[in-house]
């Protein structure tokens, strides 16, 4: 048998036993605003983005990520037509206003619009003639009880389609929704033409999320990791086409020749677009840098 006082060498103390008394302050939390820069033109309203590593950040990583208010950097470690998908799953799945929307022309039969609605996870599309005018919408209510899969979609589709045009703002849009109880509401031009779709759920997305990193377009935002390969202009160009909001020249060190002419090249092909190169390198500078803070406080 132990005794206590071989038990117990000396006091102890938990969580309870301590406070930490906090200094003076005149902040209030709702003050407090943590919004940074991703880079020089994509704010994010937290300072996290997830990594550009093998797994890490994919499409569904990139949305919670963006619908947070931080950026997702899609990983490059994928074949260049995976990438490029990733991106236009996380750039459609939440919009202000859908740009160029899925459509399906009037020739086309039920079994078309089906495959469509499940490659890209929809409940309804416009149906357009050859010059791209609004002609009828089919939703997943026109084809719920739909048997004949080799049927026109003309004859299933809702004709006299309830429209809005160019410019209509997100609270006359809700109205318009509302109003006549649908939930995708074309936009159009003066000669009919479809330029964009309003969905009542983006539209409820945007009420719960305020705080989402979106572009101008209101569609959450995504980053693209590109290696230094053979084929990095070939990515480069299909992650640019699918929507990326930045090119991230995943490297561990931005001073070699190559990484430098690969900057200058994709800067004079895309002057718009954002670019953030050897991120690793950076991350181990700031870590250097913290280390060097940390020492000289303690010597001090």
């Amino acid at each position: 048998m132990f005794s206590s006082s071989e038990k117990f060498v000396g006091e102890g103390l938990t969580y309870d036993d301590v406070l930490l008394v906090p200094a003076y302050s005149e902040i209030i939390p709702r003050d407090v605003r943590i919004n940074s820069y991703f880079s020089r033109n994509i704010p994010i309203n937290i300072p996290i983005v997830s990594a550009a590593m093998d797994t890490v950040t994919e499409a569904k990583l990139a949305i919670a990520m963006a619908q947070e208010g931080g950026i997702g950097v899609l990983h490059k470690n994928m074949s260049i037509e995976r990438q490029a998908a990733e991106i236009v799953k996380v750039k459609r799945a939440e919009n202000g206003m859908i740009v160029n929307p899925i459509t399906i022309e009037k020739g086309h039969l039920v079994k078309d619009a089906l495959a469509l609605m499940k490659e890209y996870s929809i409940g309804g599309i416009p149906v357009i003639d050859s010059n791209n005018k609004l002609i009828g919408i089919v939703t997943n209510r026109d084809l719920r009880f739909e048997r004949d899969v080799n049927r026109p979609i003309v004859e299933i589709m809702t004709k006299n389609v309830i429209s809005t045009p160019e410019f209509t703002d997100f609270e006359q849009a809700a109205d318009i929704l509302q109003e006549h109880r649908i939930e995708k509401l074309p936009v159009v031009t003066n000669d009919g033409t479809l330029v964009g779709l309003i969905t009542y759920r983006d539209i409820i997305k945007l009420k719960e999320r305020p705080n989402a990193c979106k572009d101008k377009m209101g569609r959450l935002r995504v980053a693209a990791g590109i290696g230094i390969t053979p084929n990095m202009y070939e990515r480069i160009d299909a992650v640019v086409r699918a929507g990326a909001d930045a090119i991230v020249v995943d490297t561990a060190h931005g001073h070699s020749k190559n990484v430098i002419d690969v900057v200058k090249n994709v800067r004079d092909k895309y002057p718009n677009i954002d670019i953030v190169c050897g991120i690793l390198q950076l991350v181990k500078q700031l870590l250097h840098l913290l280390m060097l803070v940390w020492m000289l406080l303690r010597l001090g």
